[in-house]
């Protein structure tokens, strides 16, 4: 009977050792490294000069859109408790290609979108497999803002006045995810995840050295998909 209540105690310690050992807790921190796509689900508004619409001849230009980027994504994640974590996204800068809706190629910029998220973990103890959702906010700073010279030369060509200086403005947005992470070995996971952020930005240029040109409205709200591998401290 000694036995057999020893043994239950043993194998009661030794259960409650391998959940606490699989599953995440208060104070771990998360260092993962890995892959992060940026893929805009755009939209703009008509590229303006003044208060009319932007037009090369009799044909109106439209709005722009703008390309998917994969760049080197990196997060840490501070463990409040068992379940709720704090996430800092960063990257190496995302270049992204500006494409007019009529056609060809207007530019070309960088942005960097440190998030910060409040992640929740369902903690199904000692499984492998530990999924999240969460909430946060971002801001994407954009910079490197350049025109295609080849196409402004055409487009000056055309309506007669020079374009420069193409400018997009910083901007705050919410940002939301779904993730996972699958330990393969102590202290080691592979992570995926895939963040969907609110981006709307505006952007400007200059016609013949005036501030005239204008976008009113650019909505990037990119999906953000990263495959990582984290490594729990």
């Amino acid at each position: 009977m000694k036995k057999t209540i020893l043994c239950t105690a043993l194998v009661s310690a030794l259960t409650l050792s391998s959940v606490n050992a699989f599953a995440h807790e208060a104070g771990d921190i998360l260092f993962r490294a890995g892959f992060t796509t940026v893929a805009p689900d755009d939209s703009s508004t008509n590229i303006l000069v003044g208060d009319d619409n932007f037009q090369i001849g009799e044909a109106v230009v439209g709005g722009v859109s703008v390309d998917d980027n994969t760049q080197l994504g990196l997060n840490v994640a501070y463990f409040l408790s068992d379940s709720w974590n704090i996430e800092v996204l960063a990257a190496t800068p995302f270049s992204h290609k500006i494409d007019l809706a009529s056609g060809g190629n207007l530019g070309k910029t960088k942005h960097l979108p440190p998030t910060i998220t409040a992640n929740y973990f369902f903690n199904h103890g000692s499984a492998a497999f530990q999924p999240y959702v969460g909430l946060g906010v971002n801001y994407t700073i954009f910079f490197d803002e350049d025109l295609n010279t080849t196409s402004v030369e055409s487009i000056n060509g055309a309506i007669g006045a020079t374009i420069s200086d193409l400018s997009l403005e910083n901007s705050f947005g919410l940002a939301a995810q779904i993730g996972a992470d699958y330990k393969i070995a102590d202290g080691i996971f592979l992570n995926a995840s895939v963040r969907y952020i609110g981006l709307e930005t505006d952007a400007s240029f200059k016609v013949n050295g005036a501030d005239l040109g204008s976008i009113e409205s650019v909505d990037i709200n990119p999906f953000v998909y990263t495959i990582s591998v984290g490594y729990k401290f």
